[in-house]
């Protein structure tokens, strides 16, 4: 009978503490689930410059499904996060070749955020080897889709001495009809402009100008 109370005893103290921690854990397990994020929702970060930042704050609980649609499902997006976080180390072991190659898969789809990094990489020569012509192609291509970054270092390029005459109305157009808030950007725009318009005739200026 002794037995019996001290084996009831037992039983119920090993109750009474699972049912004061497994509830809690579960419950901050529950909590800490991560959604993936929508492909609008990632090119925004991407655009913010934030996305590697997102990954860490999420403590590298999607590392699996970033992989998964970077490699399978080849979304360019997630090409781009998984190449940058391959080739900065973040939540995976860091791997530059392999970074470079799911940037330029991005880029190959049309990403406006990985053609601008990949020519800024060139023009500058970081993670590859600097080629200024390798920066204008990938440049001029983000450029045509509005990323202004892009449109900027192509302009500069243009200005420094690099690449063809044939594509300064184009660069010209995209910069001259962008739109900007902030006064220093503009302010930087106007002058790179005008030193373009410098190289151009002034017929091809004025084309360059009217509303698109």
């Amino acid at each position: 009978m002794r037995l019996f109370s001290h084996n009831c005893v037992l039983t119920f103290s090993l109750i009474s503490l699972s049912l004061l921690i497994i509830p809690n854990g579960l419950a901050e397990e529950t909590s800490a689930a991560v959604p993936l994020y929508t492909e609008p929702e990632l090119i925004a970060l991407i655009n913010k410059n934030t996305h590697l930042a997102r990954v860490k704050a999420d403590d590298c609980q999607l590392v699996q499904d970033i992989e998964a649609r970077a490699n399978k499902m080849a979304l360019p997006s997630y090409q781009f996060l998984y190449g940058d976080m391959l080739a900065y180390n973040v939540c995976v072991d860091r791997n530059v070749e392999l970074g470079v190659y799911y940037m330029r898969k991005a880029a190959e789809q049309g990403l406006a955020a990985a053609l601008e990094q990949l020519g800024r990489y060139y023009d500058t020569g970081r993670l590859v080897q600097q080629d200024k012509a390798m920066a204008v192609t990938y440049l001029r291509e983000a450029s045509s889709q509005g990323n202004l970054n892009a449109q900027l270092r192509l302009v500069k390029l243009f200005n420094d001495g690099f690449g063809s005459p044939r594509d300064f109305e184009d660069a010209y157009r995209w910069l001259f009809h962008s739109m900007v808030a902030d006064k220093a950007t503009h302010k930087k725009i106007e002058r790179a402009l005008a030193e373009l318009a410098q190289k151009m005739p002034g017929s091809v200026v004025a084309r360059a100008r009217l509303p698109i």
